[in-house]
């Protein structure tokens, strides 16, 4: 039986595999993984959709309340052990994107920084090149080549690797940063609903990886369902 040219491209897209990627510019892990995703989409038949969040102390400050005094040191060894198994150059953020006391780790009320990445985060999103912009500003961060991200024109270099403009993003911001808020807030709550609330987590057929520790795990699910590498480009 010969298939129609709709039917074709119906059995292609059941062939496409979709993995969500929750992922926040705040969280180490966030940026240690995507070098492995990118790959992923680059070498596989994979879409990603990734959904940006804003990061913990926004969504949840009470998680910083209730946190274990060990919690942190470890969290800030752990990081930077796993930056480095990976082979990723890693320095925290020079500034953090969140205001938030070293000692007591209260979280200040007003958090411009993080505000305006989640933003910009969602623009890029919305003009198909949200996962090319978090692994442009994410290593503009993280990968310790830059000390005061959010100055000169570096947010806008990051921006313009990635085929985008800043200028053109945030007046897209300004005209209507309720809808950015509120697709922030969104995303927020479909990471809740997909089954937890941590970052990063990826989401395939209703199942739920947390952690870039699970990329291998989720990579053997994706191979048990069909995964197969993209057809070479002529």
């Amino acid at each position: 039986m010969i298939l129609s040219a709709r039917a074709l491209s119906v059995k292609a897209e059941i062939l496409t595999l979709s993995v969500t990627l929750f992922w926040s510019f705040r969280s180490p892990y966030s940026y240690v993984l995507l070098p492995r995703i990118n790959e992923l989409h680059r070498r596989y038949d994979v879409e990603i959709d990734i959904r940006i969040v804003h990061p913990a102390a926004i969504r949840n400050p009470s998680y910083f309340a209730r946190m274990d005094p060990l919690a942190r040191p470890y969290f800030m060894q752990d990081s930077a052990r796993v930056a480095a198994f990976h082979g990723m150059s890693f320095r925290r953020p020079v500034p953090d994107p969140i205001a938030q006391d070293p000692v007591t780790l209260a979280i200040a009320p007003d958090q411009p920084l993080a505000v305006r990445l989640g933003r910009l985060g969602i623009a890029a999103a919305e003009r198909a090149r949200g996962l090319e912009f978090a692994t442009e500003v994410s290593q503009l961060l993280w990968d310790g080549s830059v000390t005061g991200w959010d100055e000169d024109d570096h947010l806008a270099q990051a921006a313009q690797r990635c085929g985008l403009n800043l200028a053109e993003l945030e007046q897209a911001v300004s005209r209507n940063p309720a809808h950015h808020d509120a697709a922030l807030e969104t995303n927020g709550q479909e990471l809740r609903a997909s089954g937890h609330w941590g970052v990063p987590t990826m989401v395939f057929n209703a199942e739920v990886f947390f952690g870039q520790d699970r990329f291998e795990v989720l990579l053997w699910r994706l191979a048990q369902n069909g995964l197969k590498e993209r057809a070479a480009r002529r």
